[in-house]
């Protein structure tokens, strides 16, 4: 059975600081997210890459919406632990493309996986982060 593509919901809503960074979603589904960011020079560290911030954010948004997807109504969630491995710098110009996939969906805990590619194909970081479910404050 084929999920349904949440990506128009989660660009029509994502947080702010998402759409302020340019995160375009192209697949949101329970077990898979996709998205691309354009590298802008606002994005950007000295020589003219994308820097590590920029791609964390990218992935921290990426997992936190794919731990909306897996949660139940009335719960919230906030990431509590997040680790990076950089491999090879985005320049400007190109675009960053995520992929994330769940590593675990528990009650209380998701684990999520962001592999951030280049225009290449090559893979430039990959994130690996923790997602807490809370009850939604009221």
């Amino acid at each position: 059975m084929t999920q349904e593509n949440l990506a128009a919901v989660f660009n029509e809503s994502n947080a702010p600081f998402a759409r302020m960074i340019g995160v375009k979603m192209t697949q949101a589904t329970k077990d898979r997210l996709e998205a691309e960011l354009l590298v802008t020079p606002d994005h950007c560290t000295i020589p003219a890459t994308m820097h590590g911030g920029a791609m964390m954010a990218f992935a921290d948004n990426m997992g936190g919406c794919g731990a909306v997807l897996n949660m139940p109504d009335g719960m919230m969630t906030t990431t509590v632990e997040s680790k990076t491995n950089f491999l090879r710098p985005v320049p400007v110009g190109q675009k960053a493309f995520a992929v994330t996939t769940p590593l675990h969906i528990g009650r209380s805990l998701q684990v999520w996986k962001t592999e951030i590619s280049r225009e290449d194909g090559k893979l430039a970081a990959i994130v690996t982060q923790t997602q807490m479910i809370l009850p939604a404050r009221g």
